[in-house]
């Protein structure tokens, strides 16, 4: 990657700024439209009205897209603040050539679980053609655009901040097959609801690059999916995508989901809400051990368990004095997944103070406290914790014995450069 691209990127990124797109997004003048009463600003209840990328694009009367065969990458998270969903909305509009969506994993309309997707089909409420994305990439995604007849592919899916949460490597999968088949890329911006102050962990080693992860990007890497998209473009793809993105107006980089006054809408079935996103990042490293990371529970990734566990593990995960956490002994039966039907033991996660709260170091610290206080502990045998932490060096940490801030002070190297990196990407300040 060349200092001159990266600058002009840069730059492009500044301009937005004060347009409120980049690309051609800027020089289409969107900008947003004055905020309707009572909606605009901090709302009645304190909360503030945050308007999405998509509700710019409308407010602008889809400048952006005349003239284009449109196709979007959505899930059911791609709605408006009254909970209608974009694809209706812009199927209705006939400022709109929309012609195709193309589904991610648990589809376009959500109907599949972890690991499934909907498949080809037509889409019922529209009639537009539904192509599947999952687990397609390079060359076999880019004929998919091709096949579609579209000539800009759009992308609003809600993120969660965490690397592992696949569905921006859907849209790092979609930017490299839009540039091979010629298409442009449109991505319209929504909040990370954890805030986006601060990159937070271990950063990916390429060597354990995986559909749960595919570049050098931290663990919690605090960025929106449009600052997200400027920085695969300007550092990881080959060749860069004709890329435009639309932000959001009324965000601010410290407010979590709850101060946006959006809706939330599950981005997928285990993350039911936004407290759920905000332990995410760190209790989902769960998934690589033997114990339950709360599947086929009504709090996936606040409870953690396993038959044996007992009162110890909360004792020791307490006695940390972790920032903004506290842990509660919990029993639990799962009735799916891991433990599925049986009564087993573990914690709870309580986040008293969001703003202090650090989920990756929280994850580790449970990882830690977990192996000490009960002797069943394991790790899954395809070491998939390597995949989610992005090396071997968390797990080898851990065996040895390493306290959760030593094992912490392994990755400060790797995230002060990644955090380098991420700032010239920051839309919002």
């Amino acid at each position: 990657m060349s200092v001159s691209r990266r600058g002009l990127l840069a730059a492009a990124g500044c301009a937005a700024g004060a347009a409120g797109a980049t690309g051609a997004a800027g020089a289409a003048g969107l900008v947003a439209a004055p905020a309707a009463a009572g909606r605009g600003g901090e709302g009645g209840r304190g909360v503030r009205r945050v308007r999405t990328g998509f509700d710019r694009l409308a407010a602008d009367g889809y400048a952006l897209l005349a003239g284009r065969r449109v196709g979007v990458v959505t899930n059911p998270t791609g709605v408006t603040a009254d909970l209608r969903h974009i694809v209706d909305v812009m199927h209705a509009d006939d400022r709109v050539d929309l012609m195709a969506v193309f589904g991610p994993e648990h589809g376009f309309r959500g109907t599949a679980q972890a690991g499934g997707s909907e498949g080809r089909h037509d889409d019922p409420a529209t009639g537009l053609p539904v192509y599947d994305t999952y687990g397609k990439s390079g060359r076999a995604l880019a004929d998919v655009f091709t096949a579609s007849g579209v000539d800009t592919v759009v992308f609003d899916i809600q993120d969660v901040g965490a690397r592992f949460y696949t569905y921006i490597w859907t849209m790092y999968d979609c930017m490299v097959a839009a540039e091979l088949a010629g298409k442009r890329f449109v991505v319209l911006d929504r909040p990370n609801p954890l805030g986006a102050r601060a990159a937070l962990g271990p950063v990916l080693d390429k060597a354990f690059a995986t559909f749960v992860g595919r570049e050098p990007i931290a663990q919690a890497h605090g960025m929106t999916v449009a600052e997200l998209a400027l920085l695969f473009n300007g550092e990881f793809l080959t060749r860069p995508v004709p890329l435009e993105t639309v932000r959001m107006s009324g965000w601010r980089r410290r407010d979590l989901f709850g101060a946006t006054g959006l809706p939330w809408v599950p981005p997928s079935p285990n993350m039911p809400t936004p407290e759920t996103a905000l332990v995410y990042p760190g209790t989902c490293l769960f998934e690589g051990t033997n114990l339950s990371e709360g599947r086929g529970t009504t709090r996936p990734f606040e409870l953690l368990g396993a038959e044996g566990v007992d009162r110890r593990w909360a004792q020791a995960a307490n006695a940390l004095e972790l920032p903004g956490v506290r842990f509660r002994e919990a029993y639990f039966a799962p009735v799916f997944s891991k433990f599925q039907g049986k009564t087993v033991g573990g914690v709870q996660l309580h986040v008293h103070d969001p703003a202090a709260f650090d989920p990756v170091l929280t994850g580790v610290a449970l990882l830690v406290t977990a192996k000490r206080s009960w002797s069943g502990f394991a790790w899954r045998p395809d070491h998939w914790i390597d995949k989610l932490t992005g090396s071997t060096t968390v797990r080898t940490l851990v065996d040895a014995g390493a306290d959760p801030r030593e094992v912490a002070g392994a990755w400060q190297r790797g995230l002060a450069a990644f955090r380098t990196m991420r700032g010239q990407y920051l839309l919002y300040r």
